[in-house]
This record gives C-alpha cells, structure tokens and sequence, in this order.
C-alpha cells in the first residue's frame, strides 16, 4: 500500500483476522496501534457551501482518537461509569459512531437511537432500557415527555454541550481505555419498528466482531477504493461497515441524509468506489435518470437488511464499472484498476439483521446475471447451520415453505431486558430469524416473506415479496416502489398493493398491467391495488423500512367504507375490474 494511503497493509489485516482480543469494544484501537498511517485522512463528512458546492473533510484515526477522548471526558464527568446504558439520539452519520467509541472505551453501553423515531416511542424504548442519561440532537422534545414528578434519566442533554466541551478539561478514569471481555454488553440497537415498539438487541464485544474476520481479505481495499455509506449509523448495519472500514483503512465517507437529492452531488464529488445502503436509496437511485456521472467508479453495491427487489438492482449494475478478472463474487484483484474493466457493476444483496449480527446470506448480482427472484444465496461462511423449519423447529425437507433459521456464533445475546422475548425466538438450538423462506437442493436459500406479513388466504398462504418482486420488475413503466399487505374483504384476507407512481397512469390500467405479469408468474393476484399521489411516500419505521402494519391499518376499510382520497382499482371474481376515487 502507498505511503499516501490510509489502507492497512496485508499483513496488518491478516493480523487483524487471528486477534483474539480485537472486537466492538476496541477496533480503533487496534487501528491506531497497526495502521502505520494513522495521520492520513480517512473518514469523511461532507457540507455545502453558500454557492451549493460539496465540501468534503476527512478525519484521521488520529482525529477520531481526540473526538472520542473528548466525548469521555465529558460523559466521564456527568458519572457515566462502566455498565451505564446511554442514550445517543442524535442526527446520523459520524456522530452516532463518536459517541459509540467515547462510551465503549468508558466500558458503558451506548444505546443508539435513530431520530427519526417518534418522541413517544423513542420515550417508551428509553424507560424500558433504563437509560442512566440521554444526548439528543433535540433534548427538549424528549424532555417535554416525562411528567412532573416521573423518573427521569439523571442527565437529558443537547448534543452540542459535548461536542463543544473542552477537550482538556476533565478526566479519564484509570485503565481507559476500558478492557473488554468477550461477552461484555457494548451498545443496544433498536428494530425498525416495523411491528409495533422497537425491540433492544444487545451487541456484544466479540459476537459482534465474529464473522467479519474474514472481510480484512476479502473486502475491496485497494489504495483507488472509497466506500459511500449510507447506512443509519444508529443501527448495526452502519456500526458494522464502520468498524470493518476503520480497520482496513478503508477511504469512507458517512451520510446522514439518504434520499437522492442529497446523496447524488456528494457521489459525485466524493467518487466512491463502493455505496452501501438499506434499501431505501437504492430505490430512489433507480429511479428516472440513471446518477451516470455520480456513479462512474462504482464497482460495488452493498445492500443489507431486507433483501433488495431485482427491478431496482438491474437498474444500478447497469452504471459503473468493474476491474476485469474477478476471481471470487466477493473479491476483487490486487492492484490497480484495469484500464479494460467491465462495463456495469455488481450489486451484493445481503439478508441480515441486528440479531444476525451482520449479513449471513448473500447474492451477487452482474449485468450479466439472469433473473432468480427472490433468491438470497447461501449462508455465509460464520453460519454453523442454516435452515427451514415448521412451527415445532423440525427441519422441512428442501422445496418447503418454512421459517429461516440460523446457527451462529454472530447472532445477539438477546434482547435488552426481555429473556421472555428472546426465548420466543430460539428454537431446538436454532435463532428465529422472523423471515420466511425456502431452500433449494443445492444448499441456496430464497427469501418469501416476514413471517409478519404472510397473508393468510382462503387459497392458502400468500407472500408479499414475491407479489411486490413481480409488481416492481414487470411494471416499471409506472412503479416506483410497492408494498404488498393483507386486508379484509367479504371472504377473508386478500392481498392488495400500494404503490408510488413515476408516471400518471388510471388505477385500472396500472392493476390490470400487475394481476396480468403475477398471472403470468403463477402468484396471487392482487384484489386491489392503491396509487399513491405524488409526494406521498410510505409509512416509514426510523430506518427507513415501509411500515406494512400501518398500510394495514390505513387501508383496513378499503372493502367496506373507503378510503378518502385513495385512488383504488378493485378486482373481483364476480364483477367486472373497475376504478374508484374512494371519498
């Protein structure tokens, strides 16, 4: 590696794959000590100036230390001590990841929490986590929901009183920073939200660390590669991409703002090499103009979370371009790029969550690839056993229709303060991955559905992946994005689908286009589909999931009432298809 270059030499990140005391609690650390060019700039922010120009700024391992030193004397001082649960509900991007480091090394449990969570809930997740003091972007907010005379946290503060606070006032405790063991607590990260009050899934120092080993070698890190992330960074998938990053050296800028409004100009002068993301700006990326100039040297895309749906992927490996001769789907080749590279990209769809403990199944996909919808790929080398099982946890024989299912030495411990919650989702050794799935003969996995949001028909169980899959795929004339739910009609639950528009197009038209393709699929048709106004978006959880409970809700008297200012087709058996404005 050059001597102008941030990134760890081989034989550093082969070290890193051997240590057994490197983990969640301790990864900077580990950079500084073999990094040996920990000066350079490596993680970026960005602003805009008063001309509307993108500024970039890059912060060094050093400059990362002094910020993380800074923030610990600061929470040192308010009492903070080691086992303390705090709050951090602060904007994201870097400054989640500041507070996470400030807080581990002080041996106390930073528990993230994204703000673009609801005051309430954010208020019900905190006092079920029993929060000893919370850092908020907006503290009065929060403040102004404890009643007089309730518990409150012994400090609810504005985020910029530690930021501001003086980096040589105040102390550090003695052995800071603090030694982790193994299966010490190091943050809590909340779900989506998508069912109801966010679950608290405990991170682990080395649970957290196990599984990504392997990434020192394999991941992309070459002195040309810049990874764009736009992952929450209150949330495990932004935590993990940073602390696989830092340790690699790993040129990064962190966003706090994921739509494309914002993200496209900073990829255009940041000029990433690699952009991972949930979802959600995926979607808006391909959609309209493809971001050509944005994404010149984009090799990689890296989706985690939810699956991601193949009608957006197509249109994102169509941009960029990848070095020729790759030998692995996960790696590229030593050296600089190929002048001859190939045009297009490669979009690697994982399935993970917070309680997975990162991204245990993965699919890559080229311009070259041929349509397998719904497919997740095989586990990943850290899983023991992947499986499909019934209700009762007994493995279903390949082709069948089941519940995901991991053994792994990287899933949580648990739930913060709920073994009773925890406890429902281990099964005859295996940890519930609350998605439904099936598996192939070959040992590949293909994702239907949240066990959630299975419709359960008169005909039989019906997933709303795949419906949405097809939808979004075959109908890109007119679909954005789509939400397949269950709602209630005269004979029992039906699937209808809510979808933003690109393009004006009547109901009926748009829902015959749709039941036509799922036909064509051999799925379940669709009783009726809703157009979403321009402008409107999804009910989204704070990390930006579509919340399918609150679509279920809202359309609940679709059949019976109506739904003001909907803009519906229906389908039945026994009628003509037909078009309404629901008033």
């Amino acid at each position: 590696m050059s001597e102008t270059s941030p990134v760890a030499p081989l034989a550093v990140r082969e070290r890193f794959l051997t240590d057994p005391d490197l983990g969640a609690g301790n990864f900077l650390d580990h950079a500084l000590r073999h990094n040996p060019n920990p000066d350079l700039p490596l993680v970026y922010t960005h602003s805009t100036d008063p001309r509307g120009q993108v500024q970039l700024r890059g912060h060094s391992l050093r400059d990362l230390e002094a910020l993380r030193d800074q923030y610990a004397r600061w929470y040192h001082a308010n009492g903070v001590r080691v086992g303390d649960p705090v709050a951090v509900v602060v904007r994201d991007g870097l400054q989640p990841i500041i507070h996470f480091l400030a807080l581990s090394a002080l041996g106390a449990i930073a528990a993230l929490v994204n703000d673009a969570m609801p005051v309430a809930t954010a208020k019900r997740y905190l006092d079920h986590v029993g929060v000893v003091g919370v850092v908020a972007d907006d503290q009065r907010r929060l403040a102004a929901e404890y009643r007089p005379g309730q518990a409150r946290p012994r400090f609810l503060v504005w985020s910029g009183e530690v930021r501001g606070h003086d980096p040589e006032s105040g102390s550090l405790p003695e052995g800071y920073p603090f030694q982790h063991g193994p299966d010490d607590i190091v943050a809590l990260i909340h779900s989506s939200g998508t069912t109801g009050t966010p679950k608290s899934t405990m991170v682990a120092h080395r649970q957290f660390w196990v599984g990504k080993e392997s990434r020192m070698v394999r991941f992309p890190a070459e002195d040309y590669d810049r990874l764009l992330s736009l992952m929450p960074h209150t949330h495990a998938g932004g935590l993990s991409y940073l602390l696989t990053t830092v340790l690699l050296g790993l040129p990064t800028l962190t966003m706090s703002d994921w739509r494309r409004a914002a993200v496209e100009p900073v990829m255009a002068a940041f000029q990433p090499t690699m952009v991972a993301s949930f979802p959600r700006t995926f979607v808006q990326l391909a959609t309209g103009e493809a971001p050509t100039a944005a994404a010149a040297k984009v090799h990689t895309w890296f989706n985690t979370g939810d699956s991601a749906h193949h009608g957006h992927i197509r249109k994102l490996v169509r941009l960029g371009t990848r070095p020729s001769g790759l030998i692995q789907p996960w790696l590229l080749p030593q050296g600089a790029p190929d002048s001859q590279g190939l045009p297009g990209s490669r979009f690697i769809d994982g399935l993970g969550s917070s309680e997975m403990g990162m991204a245990l199944f993965g699919q890559v996909h080229t311009p070259e690839s041929e349509r397998d919808d719904r497919a997740i790929g095989a586990p990943v080398a850290v899983v023991e056993k992947a499986a499909v099982l019934d209700d009762a946890g007994d493995e279903l024989p390949d082709g069948e229709v089941g519940n995901l299912a991991v053994r792994t030495p990287s899933r949580t411990p648990g739930y913060w303060n709920d073994s009773e919650l925890t406890a429902t989702f281990e099964l005859n050794g295996y940890w519930l991955t609350g998605d439904v799935a099936r598996r192939t003969a070959d040992g590949r996995f293909y994702h239907l559905d949240r066990t959630v949001d299975v419709i359960h028909t008169g005909a039989g169980p019906v997933y709303t992946l795949q419906l949405e899959e097809v939808v979004i795929a075959e109908c890109d004339g007119w679909v954005l994005d789509a939400s397949v739910v269950g709602v209630q009609d005269a004979t029992g639950p039906v699937p209808i689908a809510v979808a933003q528009t690109i393009v004006d197009i009547e109901p009926t038209e748009a829902l015959e286009q749709a039941n036509k393709a799922l036909s064509t699929a051999g799925l379940a048709t669709l009783r009726a589909l809703v157009l979403l106004d321009a402008g409107e978006d999804f009910p989204l959880g704070p990390t930006g999931k579509v919340l399918k409970r609150h679509l279920r809700t809202r359309f609940a008297a679709l059949f019976t009432s109506g739904v003001d200012g909907a803009r519906v087709a229906v389908a039945d058996n026994s009628q003509p298809l037909r078009s309404r404005r629901n008033r």
